[in-house]
């Protein structure tokens, strides 16, 4: 193998650790605000049950 095939393999290869690394924070920023709206709500539950 020679070097110019083993840098653009090397390139492609951190291309899609990078990629898949993406995925997975925009996975987890999606259920943190998922988690925050359920919390909120939650809340606001409660302080309509104390208010009655």
């Amino acid at each position: 193998m020679t070097a110019p095939t083993f840098s653009k393999i090397a390139a492609a290869l951190a291309v899609l650790m990078v990629l898949a690394s993406c995925a997975n924070t925009i996975r987890g920023v999606g259920r943190d605000t998922a988690n925050a709206v359920n919390a909120t709500e939650d809340a606001g539950h409660t302080v309509k049950k104390a208010a009655q």
